[in-house]
């Protein structure tokens, strides 16, 4: 009976399968009738039938037959022209695509029916456990386990990510389609927005028309984590959790990582010259950027989760500091930036009278303008501190001459509020002028401006209410400048901007993440704090502050001829010509001396440069961003002894350049 009851499901299973390939096959077909028109279909059918029956005359052992089929249907194809076989290859090769969407929708919907399809960590766990492994040492294998999978460039990747994401849309519409609950009206919608993307799918060129550049390769890289890995990976590591606290009594650790990523792609140099210094600096700051992109979204779901009041004395201080710190910091730009209250006028803290019940002559004119007494009856609009500037603007000037900001400057430091007393000398400013001052006031300030005021739901004016949201509020905030910062670092634009203000290290960002977490189980509200904020924990673990560390991949030649440029600089000889024995002498010592080894003044050729400045860059981004330096063709130690120096060397150029301590490690 139970034969009897699975061959009809596998059956069952088999026929839904088959109308997915149908359904997708008329829509293919009808699509292609309305682009390329009846003539070519009935070529293409005529194709397709005479490969078929050739096909199946070669199965059935009747190779005659076959042969006859197979030149008559090479006959066809040579009568084409160029244009028609390229319609014809187009069109099976997305009708095999989207035969390949049906079969994988197929898989995965046969899996769901298997109730023991793969072994599960639970599975696994127990099956140790009755072996004879203790829990102890179960509970510690599994934090201790490290996997770090690293990710490669795939040049030959011939699917466009734009094609990719057409062909997951169209299986995510075959698994709508399975839903029993679907109703006529939802089905025929359905049905349209699976011919609107056959119809886009066919009508986007399927091929790259230039070569992929490294940074190419790693937005690639990067599509693949926010696709697939950053849902994955917390979903896996809390069933591990949970299949470990099952059998040995305690959950996995939040900051337990036992998978990591790394990426080669913008860091492997060897052989491939277009990875230069720059690329690796720019790959690794998009990695930084998308991961802060990242978590900012993640944020934004967990504030509006996390709305309870109820929280610990900790978490309570900091959300009361995080809003005095804000309230203060809007009065400052209130008094500065927004001159009229709704019944008084506000300057500097100080309060006038109230609005006259009557406009007063030449009321038509700005406020900032001199009557024909001399007096205003409207206070004059205070220009704020001229020391904000626009960041792109090095030279001190911005809308106003350097002479009038300092006399400016120099009024306001003698008491005077006035902008007309302050350019006396220069005559009074135009309307214009003002409110372009202002302007760059409102764009310089630091903080939240007024637009972001009106998208954010404003914070509550005691700390007892909604503190978690407060806090999550402040770290929205923060990663929001990070990746202002990251963005102007790309686009190499002066960035001066306060440590405190933006994110630099993990720690840094799981710090109140970890204190939300902990006030939420001193509540009694584990359930919630082992969830989505359980899952942010664990992604900003594994992934930090950079998704994948880059690994440095170079050959140990280059190294050798790089060493070769700075002893003939240095009239030491030859670096290369040394025997084994010299060559670890010398870098030995060097290693242990406190000097640079590399004179700033040095002249070498591009590509000596180009490994000196990629040592340089690896010492900029540090340890965070980068994984392991890779040396290919390694054969003695002086090859690795060689790495060491050159990293060495990096690292003191850099500190010195920034006037910091140099940072030890390799």
């Amino acid at each position: 009976m139970t034969d009897t009851t699975d061959d009809i499901a596998e059956e069952i299973s088999f026929q839904s399968f088959d109308d997915d390939c149908k359904l997708l096959g008329n829509m293919l077909n009808d699509v292609l009738q309305r682009e390329v028109g009846s003539d070519f279909m009935e070529k293409l059918e005529r194709n397709r039938v005479l490969a078929q029956s050739a096909c199946n005359m070669r199965l059935a052992g009747i190779e005659d037959t076959a042969e006859l089929l197979e030149k008559q249907l090479a006959t066809e194809i040579s009568k084409m022209t160029l244009e028609e076989a390229l319609t014809l290859a187009r069109a099976f090769s997305h009708y095999l695509n989207l035969m390949g969407i049906a079969e994988t929708h197929h898989r995965v919907r046969k899996g769901r029916s298997v109730t023991h399809l793969s072994k599960s960590c639970d599975d696994i766990f127990s099956k140790l456990v009755q072996g004879g492994v203790s829990p102890d040492d179960l509970y510690n294998t599994v934090c201790n386990q490290e996997v770090e999978i690293v990710l490669t460039a795939h040049p030959t990747q011939i699917n466009r990510r734009t094609l990719q994401y057409k062909h997951m849309r169209v299986a995510h519409l075959l698994d709508y389609n399975d839903r029993p609950d679907l109703g006529h009206e939802d089905r025929e919608m359905l049905i349209e927005d699976l011919v609107r993307e056959i119809t886009s799918i066919w009508q986007t060129d399927e091929l790259r028309r230039h070569k992929p550049t490294p940074v190419d390769e790693a937005r690639a890289g990067l599509n693949i984590v926010e696709q697939s890995l950053w849902k994955a990976v917390p979903h896996y590591l809390r069933r591990v959790s949970n299949a470990l606290k099952k059998h040995t009594g305690k959950p996995l650790p939040l900051r337990c990582t036992p998978i990591r990523f790394g990426s080669w792609m913008g860091g492997d140099r060897d052989g491939n010259p277009n990875v230069t210094a720059k690329v690796t600096r720019d790959v690794a700051l998009l990695s930084r950027w998308m991961a802060i992109d990242l978590y900012i979204r993640e944020i934004d779901g967990l504030r509006f989760e996390l709305s309870m009041s109820q929280c610990s004395d900790r978490l309570f201080r900091l959300a009361h500091e995080i809003l005095e710190k804000e309230t203060s910091s809007d009065d400052r730009h209130e008094s500065l930036t927004q001159p009229y209250g709704r019944n008084q006028l506000k300057f500097h803290g100080h309060q006038t009278s109230s609005l006259p019940t009557q406009l007063p002559p030449r009321a038509d004119l700005p406020a900032c303008t001199d009557c024909d007494d001399g007096e205003s009856l409207y206070p004059k609009l205070e220009l704020p501190r001229t020391d904000y500037m626009p960041l792109n603007r090095q030279d001190g000037k911005g809308l106003l001459g350097s002479e009038t900001r300092q006399n400016i400057s120099k009024s306001f430091a003698n008491g005077s509020t006035s902008p007309q007393s302050a350019a006396g000398q220069r005559g009074s400013f135009s309307p214009s002028q003002l409110v372009a001052q202002r302007k760059l006031f409102a764009e310089s300030k630091i903080g939240r401006s007024s637009f972001h005021k009106l998208l954010e739901p404003s914070l509550p004016q005691f700390p007892g209410i909604a503190p978690y949201r407060i806090v999550l509020g402040n770290v929205k905030e923060k990663l929001m400048k990070t990746r202002r910062r990251l963005e102007l670092l790309l686009e190499d634009l002066p960035c001066e901007c306060d440590a405190w203000d933006y994110y630099e290290t993990t720690d840094q960002l799981l710090e109140p993440l970890l204190l939300c977490y902990e006030s939420l189980q001193s509540c009694g509200a584990s359930v919630l704090a082992d969830g989505r904020l359980a899952d942010l924990i664990r992604r900003v673990a594994t992934f930090g502050m950079v998704l994948m560390k880059l690994d440095l991949r170079q050959e140990s030649g280059r190294h050798a001829e790089t060493l070769d440029a700075i002893t003939r600089y240095l009239d030491m000889g030859t670096y290369s010509e040394w025997d084994e024995e010299k060559k670890i002498e010398f870098l030995t010592r060097e290693l242990k001396g406190k000097r640079p080894l590399v004179p700033p003044s040095i002249e070498v050729a591009p590509d000596i440069k180009e490994v000196l400045d990629t040592f340089r860059v690896a010492a900029e981004l540090g340890s965070d961003s980068l994984g392991a330096y890779v040396i290919s063709m390694a054969s003695n130690a002086s090859d690795v002894l060689a790495v060491e120096l050159l990293q060495k060397d990096g690292r003191l150029a850099v500190s010195g350049e920034f006037g910091r301590p140099c940072p030890p490690g390799t």
